[in-house]
């Protein structure tokens, strides 16, 4: 079980990153509405422009998944199981928490769970697609 000052830490590093989160998610829905969109401009300008936009939105996509991450993080402070391995029940020390405060498996299953998608990997490398089992590198912890 963490100390009193250890969940304190770990709950402000959480809340720095989700308000820095928020701001460039505000910061991206400001440049989203007060896009100036010239018309008449060549094929290749607006192309480029698209192309901005469109990896603007995917960033804030991302920033949105993450959010909900460090929100859960609180969530599980507020409750105690911060440093519960979602995986085996067994505790994630308090080192890997400062490291990676989102995440939810101990070390031990951490290596484990890279080890099985290093050999989905592999075998979609060879051609045998299982689109099932393909990890979202988004979710690594």
């Amino acid at each position: 079980m963490l100390k009193p000052m250890e969940r304190e830490v770990l709950a402000q590093k959480l809340t720095e990153e989700r308000d820095r989160l928020l701001k460039l998610a505000r910061d991206g829905l400001k440049f989203s509405m007060e896009r100036d969109r010239n018309i008449g401009r060549d094929s290749i300008d607006e192309s480029m422009e698209e192309e901005i936009f469109s990896t603007e939105l995917r960033l804030r996509d991302r920033e949105k998944y993450l959010i909900q991450k460090l929100n859960a993080a609180l969530e599980r402070i507020a409750s105690g199981t911060i440093d519960v391995c979602e995986e085996c029940g067994e505790k994630i020390s308090y080192r890997r928490l400062l490291a990676r405060p989102m995440t939810t498996l101990c070390i031990d299953c951490k290596e484990e769970k890279e080890k099985e998608e290093l050999a989905r990997s592999q075998i979609v490398g060879r051609g045998a697609v299982d689109a099932d089992h393909m990890s979202d590198s988004m979710d690594d912890d």
